[in-house]
């Protein structure tokens, strides 16, 4: 289904709020010809993980396959969030950022997947490759923003939904394994960022993040998990998406991609901005992503792990509150 287009949001200006912030072309220029950015390693070694464990009750389980894909085993269905399996982020197979390490979960192992969520159209974020596969194997509902239905049904989609901000649509009951099914819900959060994709105009579609509410238990109360998308720093923002859809029991933030500043810093999060996003909404533990898979920025592989680190000690912050894993490790919430 695909609501009415909005007052705020015609197609071809970005909507507002959230201001669209993506660089202009002279900027983007300049950081190309003066960018000193840090060797990374051209393919990092996998250690094996144990296969996710399936949730009990109304435990979540979050398995970082890598950059902002995450696999979400709920009792409600099971999640992806911006899949990508491709080697490269990029239009074309042949040219682009390469991945320097394998998915942390091969495709093939993945459980039935529920509900694919795109947060926006960057090819960091939106695989047509990986989409047609799921399409074909598990024929999931996909939920993005508005503006993105051309391309899911160029995905082969045959379910797929579109959001405006903050509208909020029912998961149906095939993503359910309870009969409370139809509470479960995933709302369009706002996000400072930009869209951008070769044959469509500069922020065409809508871009965000999503807030998942899961009814649990047999005492009700309600599971969250929040997946930020890709986003610079917000503090009224994110304090609004912790007061307006509750503060979650996960937060999937971005952390990397941020170097340089002067450049990045509208966009893209650096570890320091993650932790305070992280007690602006209130999580309960926060997960790093968009780091260490596809080398966007010019900051070292593993430089978002150590600002983080330095970052949560700043904030006063427990090592076990916000938590980067290594590629198929899994986190039960």
């Amino acid at each position: 289904m695909t609501p009415p287009p909005p007052d705020h949001f015609n197609g071809k200006t970005a909507p507002l709020p959230p201001t669209p912030v993506g660089g202009r072309f002279v900027d983007v220029l300049r950081w190309k010809l003066t960018s000193r950015p840090a060797p990374w390693p051209t393919q990092v070694p996998l250690d094996p993980q144990p296969p996710p464990p399936r949730p009990q009750g109304d435990e979540l389980v979050a398995t970082w396959i890598g950059h902002s894909t995450f696999l979400l085993q709920t009792a409600h269905g099971n999640f992806l969030t911006d899949p990508v399996f491709s080697n490269r982020a990029s239009p074309v197979p042949w040219a682009g950022p390469r991945r320097a390490h394998a998915p942390g979960l091969a495709f093939e192992s993945l459980p039935r997947i529920d509900v694919v969520l795109v947060s926006h159209d960057h090819y960091d974020h939106c695989d047509l490759t990986t989409l047609r596969r799921l399409a074909a194997a598990h024929d999931p509902l996909f939920i993005a923003p508005l503006r993105h239905a051309d391309l899911l049904r160029k995905a082969g989609a045959r379910r797929l939904v579109e959001l405006d901000l903050w509208q909020t649509h029912p998961l149906p009951a095939a993503a359910s394994a309870s009969s409370a099914s139809s509470a479960a819900t995933a709302t369009l959060t706002p996000a400072r960022h930009w869209s951008n994709r070769l044959g469509s105009p500069r922020n065409h579609r809508l871009w965000g993040g999503f807030a998942l509410a899961l009814p649990a238990g047999p005492v009700p109360r309600t599971r969250r998990i929040w997946f930020a998308g890709d986003s610079g720093y917000d503090e009224a923002l994110f304090r609004e998406i912790g007061r307006r859809t509750g503060a979650p029991d996960l937060a999937l933030v971005p952390i990397g991609a941020y170097e340089p500043r002067w450049f990045m810093a509208p966009m893209h999060m650096d570890p320091a901005e993650a932790v305070r996003a992280h007690l602006d909404v209130g999580a309960r533990l926060s997960l790093g992503m968009h780091w260490g898979t596809f080398q966007l920025t010019d900051e070292a592989r593993e430089d978002p792990v150590r600002a983080l680190a330095a970052a949560r000690q700043a904030a006063g912050l427990a090592e076990d509150a916000f938590k980067v894993m290594a590629p198929g490790a899994s986190v039960t919430v």
